[in-house]
């Protein structure tokens, strides 16, 4: 009916209704909410979507993934790579170990970035899709990112750095990220290298929001957060501020990516945070020869000391940064619709992290007690599956495809029909073999024989399977 499908296309399109103004969203939910929506509720697209949700909102424990080679290591436990057994899907499991979490007192940072993560659904910002628990960990299921981080490559596929050309479709990425992260109100404060991943395609996305935190609205912070080298004047003296870190970081980041250093701190450098703090309040940056003059202006305009002068705090954000002239060839519209492909792509067959045996094992946490009192920080970080990730699994794993099927005499299908009765299994290839040899084999005095032969089959398809 033509109400159900109104309020069906509004579903769909809700993302755009939600941007437009507060008397326009008013006025299409006060119209939606009488006769489109009754019609739609009673509609079989009605219990279908109940159908989808209650899919959506089973429960995901560590039996829903297969487990597979370690990744690198977070802050309270190991990234491991993890596939979805049901549809396939592949995702990196960051597990954090409750006792580690708990010595550190790390309970509020680690909510705080299952709350960002959830929170943000950006092509550039790495997708929660899963949050459960294990005897021993929490984990958080992200996306799979195959093409290795940004310090990798810059140090670790022959001469140091980029060429300028690769360093700038990065960086618009990067850009494109934070400007997502800010219109949430979120300041990221740790940009840099080693938080920046590849996809297998050659994009980016920016990971690792456990020093993330957003900013209420007409407020400021502070607050000394982030790495050496990389914190902007304004949060090592613990001056307030709201986005401006992000852009300073963004300013160090270009910089890196092409001179192959970054612009305070020499690669392996010697040298005490307090010196490296006054490099940073007082010291300019040195530019060699790699730069063409737009590369220096810009890095120039983001490394401002005075965040009043910087690019992107000047009253526009994002815009500021898309706006200058070495982003010329960048185009925003295809580049935020991913039309637009990388300069690198990364060897499928090719592996760009450390080797397994590289990666240093956590040592084990002594004289931490886990108890009853920690329960309640479980249940708030032990949700399961997040919509628009879990949705888009769906989709992209052309499982919405297979399943969502409607009969095209405008009858409802069997499993929305509570008056016709479920349709039988369908009998598998093994089954049907089996079963056929045992009738025509067996004679009637030694039909028990059957569960020997059962017992042979069922190994033998253990064994070709598992």
């Amino acid at each position: 009916c033509l109400c159900s499908r109104t309020f069906f296309i509004f579903l769909f399109f809700f993302p755009v209704f939600s941007q437009t103004t507060a008397f326009n969203r008013n006025t299409v939910r006060d119209y939606l909410s009488g006769a489109p929506f009754s019609s739609y509720h009673e509609s079989i697209y009605f219990s279908r979507f109940l159908q989808w949700k209650w899919l959506e909102r089973q429960p995901v424990t560590k039996n829903t993934f297969r487990h597979y080679r370690v990744l690198g290591k977070g802050g309270f436990g190991e990234v491991c790579a993890c596939q979805v057994r049901a549809t396939g899907k592949m995702y990196a499991c960051k597990k954090l170990e409750k006792k580690r979490v708990k010595k550190r007192k790390g309970e509020a940072m680690a909510l705080n970035e299952k709350r960002i993560l959830e929170k943000v659904n950006s092509s550039f910002v790495v997708s929660l899709a899963y949050a459960y628990e294990t005897k021993d960990a929490l984990c958080l299921v992200l996306t799979i990112m195959n093409g290795g981080d940004l310090k990798f490559h810059i140090y670790n596929m022959g001469n140091s750095g980029f060429d300028e050309q690769r360093a700038i479709f990065y960086a618009a990425e990067i850009c494109c990220g934070l400007e997502d992260l800010h219109r949430e109100r979120i300041v990221y404060r740790d940009l840099k290298p080693e938080n920046i991943l590849l996809d297998d395609r050659g994009h980016i996305r920016i990971s690792d929001l456990g020093l993330a935190v957003q900013i209420p609205e007409g407020e400021t912070i502070r607050g000394r957060v982030g790495t050496v080298g990389y914190m902007a004047p304004e949060v090592i003296q613990n001056e307030s501020y709201t986005v401006s870190p992000d852009w300073w970081g963004l300013g160090c980041l270009i910089f890196e990516m092409i001179q192959g250093q970054s612009p305070f701190r020499k690669r392996k450098e010697r040298v005490k945070r307090e010196e490296v703090d006054r490099r940073v309040r007082e010291d300019p940056e040195e530019y060699s020869d790699k730069f063409a003059e737009e590369a220096k202006d810009i890095c120039r305009q983001l490394l401002a000391k005075d965040p009043k002068e910087r690019l992107g705090c000047q009253g526009r954000g994002a815009i500021e940064v898309k706006q200058h002239p070495i982003f010329r060839n960048i185009n925003f519209k295809r580049l935020e619709a991913n039309m637009l492909d990388p300069p690198f792509s990364p060897d499928p067959r090719a592996v760009y992290c450390k080797d397994v045996l590289d990666i240093e094992q956590f040592s084990t946490v002594k004289g931490v007690n886990l108890d009853p009192t920690d329960d309640d920080f479980y249940h708030k970080f032990v949700t399961g599956s997040v919509s628009i990730p879990w949705q888009n699994e769906m989709i992209e794993m052309e499982c919405f495809k297979e399943i969502n099927v409607y009969e095209t005499d405008g009858t409802l299908c069997s499993d929305l029909d509570v008056n016709r009765p479920n349709p039988p299994p369908k009998r598998g290839f093994f089954y049907r073999l089996f079963r056929r040899e045992a009738s025509a084999s067996a004679p009637a005095t030694v039909r028990g024989g059957w569960g020997l032969r059962y017992f042979f089959s069922s190994f033998f398809f253990s064994i070709l399977f598992f």
